[in-house]
């Protein structure tokens, strides 16, 4: 979905108001128009829109009442910043993509869950082998028998799914907050009207090129002249240095 779109639509605090209640449960009209204390009519306004950007469905139950859920999950990020504003959306991955080769600057534990039930019933213990006598004897059941059980395997995935999310979320703060700063210098060095996204673009482009405006024109897809320019701008301040035809960083 438009990540635009998205925004216009959550814009109101009504229909943010009405996804927070019903991921909660499902609802019925009468119950969000007594939620939100709005009229029924309103209500119904916000949940048309919403049905139509695809963000809730309705059922209909035996007493013929219309219940109202939503209907999957979607990730919505916003940034704003001096360097630049952005938006970007995306609906959850499936449980059979392969990380494995996908994020070559991150470690994740991405071990199959048959695994860890392997590991977590050699000698009762868990998977990292933290666990107490307590905790084994929830997952191997109330009779004390050797099979896990499954829903306190769910349980410890979700746990585990929590952490690693709050870990790639600190991640990324610490990432922008680098991405700001080397901006900034970029800024320091070339004055605040230079396009610096572009500038660092660019540099990192020389790394993983030859060098030549060509090379590093297709790199960034930019045009070859607007390349050449930033380049002579950056040897003139000192960052990169000319050798024949390519560019090189000082």
């Amino acid at each position: 979905m438009d990540s635009a779109v998205l925004l216009d639509l959550l814009g109101n605090e009504n229909r943010r108001r009405i996804l927070r209640l019903l991921a909660r449960k499902p609802c019925y009209v009468t119950e969000i128009s007594e939620y939100l204390g709005v009229s029924p009519k309103a209500v119904i306004d916000h949940l048309r829109k919403l049905e139509d950007a695809g963000l809730i469905e309705s059922t209909t139950d035996d007493q013929r009442r219309k219940y109202f859920r939503i209907t999957r999950s979607l990730r919505l990020e916003v940034s704003v910043s001096p360097y630049g504003f952005g938006a970007k959306s995306a609906y959850p991955a499936r449980s059979s993509l392969d990380m494995s080769g996908r994020c070559p600057h991150l470690s994740l534990d991405v071990g199959a869950p048959d695994e860890d039930k392997t590991r977590a019933n050699a000698d009762g213990a868990t998977t990292d082998g933290a666990g107490t006598d307590a905790q084994n004897d929830h997952r191997n059941g109330a009779d004390g028998g050797d099979e896990p059980s499954e829903i306190a395997e769910i349980a410890a995935e979700y746990g585990r799914l929590q952490e690693i999310d709050r870990e790639l979320s600190l991640a990324q703060r610490w990432v922008h907050g680098r991405v700001e700063d080397a901006l900034a210098e970029i800024d320091e060095r070339l004055g605040t009207e230079a396009d610096s996204r572009f500038y660092a673009a660019i540099l990192a482009a020389l790394t993983e090129t030859d060098g030549t405006p060509e090379s590093v024109a297709e790199e960034v897809g930019s045009h070859e002249d607007a390349v050449t320019d930033a380049l002579r701008r950056l040897s003139d301040v000192g960052v990169v240095s000319r050798d024949g035809d390519a560019f090189r960083i000082r």
